[in-house]
């Protein structure tokens, strides 16, 4: 097998880059965590997710500028050390790196335990590591062998979702499966109002809402590989809000029309009770095959964009260049080998200290996903303020209201992070998060990248 440098294949069409950017959207927390975050803001929380889609919209609007205007792996990496420094590459991109990689030992996990609620005499060390070698296996083939499974679990998702908003409906507005319980729209403003914990609670379920969108920048790290990506990347980017008031704020208005919203969350997961509803006593078993998709989809999408950003990182000098090497098939494999080894470590550590590290993936990915989102937006101020204006003319895809639009988003990205503080289980992200990048920042200037990147115009290599 060889190991042609720099060669990664455009493999993945429109559709593959359709799916991903929707199913990125759609993640375990919209089928078993949205009952906490209504609990926090009651039939509001709607309005949660509008602002943070809209926050998304214009990340995702910067992202896809600088990506069809240089399609590149590692997209926002690339971006950072382009545009803000070779700093600023290192630690974005060793973070996303990072916090896709805590991701999917969360995601991993999740697997086994809803497996074993159909084996329950198995152990779980077997479902994880089953899910890890296969999703590994699926990255290690091609770019499109993941497309292809990306589309297909995307897929599933899509259709429970919209078959639930379907059925919903039915429910709402012809009484299919009421069974002489009040179903309707009035249950948006009954039982304490639409707001019935005031601003405040839309304000502290925002931190959920945005962990729930982690996940929708992977579209950018598929620029490098993309048949078409001056087409592909807008018409995904452009979707992009339109799928989340569908797919979540559609959704969320179904489950809260035909349930009290106080009442969510009492009796076990918002989709498997609409499913009951309907007379089907096989919901709880459907939800639970759509969640272990949900988990396999994000394992899957999560190791791809740890092996994209590894890759990326070895071809600018911030890595050991053999994470830069690709085989015969074009699919960055050592990058890929040592994510996967990793994640093995990972499972290992998930099973030893299971209650804290918990605690230690979601916060570390909730601060790292704020990270990348602002230097995103800081990258793209930096590439527009380097443009003539016959160059800036010339863009292909431009943000809206530029520059308004970047400086308040990054101001709600601020916001959120202050509202960290206020939660004891998401208050440790501000300890472990900044404590991360100082700890990367050490190794930057132990490896000595600096002098190395700002000196010279190649691509360096640190010795492994």
């Amino acid at each position: 097998m060889s190991t042609n440098e720099h060669e990664l294949q455009r493999g993945l069409g429109e559709r593959h880059i359709r799916l991903m950017a929707l199913g990125a959207c759609i993640g375990v927390g919209l089928f078993l965590g949205s009952a906490k975050a209504i609990q926090m803001a009651g039939p509001a929380i709607m309005l949660s997710y509008i602002i943070g889609g809209l926050a998304i919209l214009v990340i995702m609007r910067a992202l896809g500028e600088m990506a069809v205007h240089n399609p590149v792996a590692g997209s926002f990496s690339r971006y950072a050390q382009d545009y803000l420094g070779p700093l600023a590459g290192f630690l974005t991109g060793w973070n996303y790196w990072f916090l896709w990689l805590v991701t999917c030992v969360a995601e991993i996990t999740a697997v086994a335990i809803y497996m074993q609620i159909w084996f329950p005499d198995v152990p779980r060390w077997i479902w994880s590591l089953a899910a890890l070698a296969s999703m590994g296996t699926i990255n290690l083939i091609t770019v499109r062998a993941f497309g292809e499974f990306e589309f297909w679990f995307a897929l599933i998702k899509i259709v429970t979702i919209i078959a639930m908003v379907l059925a919903g409906a039915g429910m709402i507005f012809f009484g299919f499966g009421n069974d002489g319980i009040a179903t309707g729209i009035g249950n948006l403003w009954s039982n304490g109002g639409f707001m019935p914990n005031g601003i405040q609670g839309v304000l502290m379920s925002l931190q959920m809402v945005m962990f729930a969108y982690l996940g929708v920048e992977m579209i950018g790290l598929t620029a490098g590989e993309a048949r078409n990506p001056h087409k592909t990347i807008p018409n995904a980017i452009n979707s992009v809000f339109w799928r989340i008031l569908l797919f979540y704020v559609g959704a969320l208005f179904v489950i809260m029309a035909i349930y009290p919203w106080n009442e969510i969350g009492t009796q076990g997961s918002p989709f498997v009770m609409t499913f009951e509803r309907l007379g089907i006593k096989t919901a709880a078993g459907i939800i639970n095959f759509v969640v272990i998709t949900a988990a396999l989809s994000s394992c899957n999408g999560g190791i791809f964009s740890t092996g994209r950003m590894l890759y990326s990182l070895a071809q600018n000098g911030q890595a050991p260049k053999t994470f830069s090497k690709t085989s015969s098939n074009g699919v960055p494999r050592n990058a890929l080998l040592l994510s996967i080894f990793a994640l093995l470590l990972g499972v290992l550590l998930n099973y030893l200290v299971p209650e804290k590290v918990f605690v230690w993936v979601t916060s570390i990915a909730t601060f790292g996903a704020i990270w990348t989102w602002a230097m995103i937006l800081l990258a793209q101020l930096k590439f527009r303020s380097g443009l003539t204006p016959a160059e800036r003319d010339k863009l292909q895809f431009k943000m809206w209201l530029f520059p308004l639009s970047s400086y308040l988003t990054l101001a709600f990205l601020v916001l959120v992070v202050v509202l960290m503080a206020f939660f004891e289980e998401t208050r440790i992200a501000l300890y472990i998060g900044p404590a991360f990048l100082v700890l990367l920042t050490v190794l930057y200037k132990a490896l000595n990248l600096a002098p190395k990147m700002e000196t010279s115009g190649e691509l360096n290599s640190v010795t492994s």
